[in-house]
């Protein structure tokens, strides 16, 4: 496996946080010759040309892929497939394509039937990001000590697979190769359910009477400011990823209605030593995630 992946051509579809985070990490540690960046967005494209951590930009992906030998997918889910599409004349023999999406099996099905022979698919998950977006956003740091998760299809070359885990190891990741459909449905509860809930309980705050949300912004605890960070995520992205991944997202949010109906009767019956136990357990929970160093 190489230990320090090196390509000549980066093409970044879309710069938002995570692909402008990949691109100060390719600029950080010389990983690439050239890096393209491409978005629909002229303000986008100039950005991040001041920033200098591109060296060309485009809003035409064939162009932006040609001659790359690494192309990275940063667009939200339900614009891959149109994405991929549209960048496929410019594909070349041997080109590696990746994405940074939070669900795989949509985007391995919309993006798979535009890649020509010779092009190699690695489906990809940073599990990283904040609440900001943008390619001002991005910093090189964003990945250290975080999981990604590649899903490689039965075709993909092993050697493909071993360079994208080699740039990621490289950004500090931790790598864990998984199956398509067991990534959706293990996102499903820890990532795209939280952003669920967050939504709601902020928006249930709007629905409150103006005097009431005031005080509730006003004397926000922890807890809701937490809420409300989450529920600041690009709105565009989590659209895409609840209705790319509806099945594994109705499935868990179904669970967990179960669960809050429990949970209501345990308050109204009085039932402490019930809520004292599932506290118990979740405070658990909580400890593992720190001691796994992933809060």
């Amino acid at each position: 496996m190489t230990d320090t992946p090196h390509f000549k051509r980066v093409a970044l579809i879309g710069i938002g946080l995570i692909n402008s985070s990949i691109a100060r990490v390719m600029r950080r540690d010389g990983l690439a010759d050239s890096i393209v960046a491409c978005a629909r967005q002229k303000e986008t494209r100039d950005t991040a040309l001041s920033l200098g951590i591109v060296d060309a930009v485009t809003d035409d992906p064939a162009e932006a892929v040609t001659g790359a030998d690494l192309i990275v997918l940063g667009v939200p889910v339900g614009a891959c497939g149109a994405v991929a599409e549209a960048m496929a004349p410019g594909l070349e023999k041997g080109a590696i394509v990746t994405d940074v999406g939070s669900v795989k099996r949509a985007v391995v099905n919309d993006v798979l039937p535009h890649l020509k022979e010779g092009v190699h698919f690695v489906p990809g998950h940073p599990i990283a990001g904040t609440e900001h977006s943008g390619p001002a956003a991005g910093f090189a740091e964003l990945f250290r000590g975080r999981w990604c998760i590649l899903t490689p299809l039965a075709a993909t070359p092993p050697e493909a697979t071993e360079k994208v885990m080699a740039f990621w190891r490289k950004a500090g990741s931790m790598v864990e190769v998984m199956d398509v459909e067991h990534h959706d449905r293990v996102l499903a509860i820890t990532s795209h359910l939280p952003h669920l809930i967050a939504y709601t309980i902020v928006g249930t705050v709007d629905d409150l009477s103006t005097a009431t949300k005031s005080e509730v912004i006003r004397y926000s605890a922890s807890g809701f400011r937490d809420f409300t960070r989450i529920a600041a995520s690009d709105p565009v992205m989590w659209r895409d990823v609840f209705l790319n991944n509806r099945e594994a997202v109705l499935e868990m949010l179904g669970r967990f209605s179960e669960d809050l109906t429990a949970l209501q009767r345990a308050i109204r019956w009085g039932e402490g030593d019930k809520l004292e136990a599932l506290f118990n357990r979740t405070r658990a929970i909580r400890r593992s995630i720190i001691e796994a160093k992933q809060a």
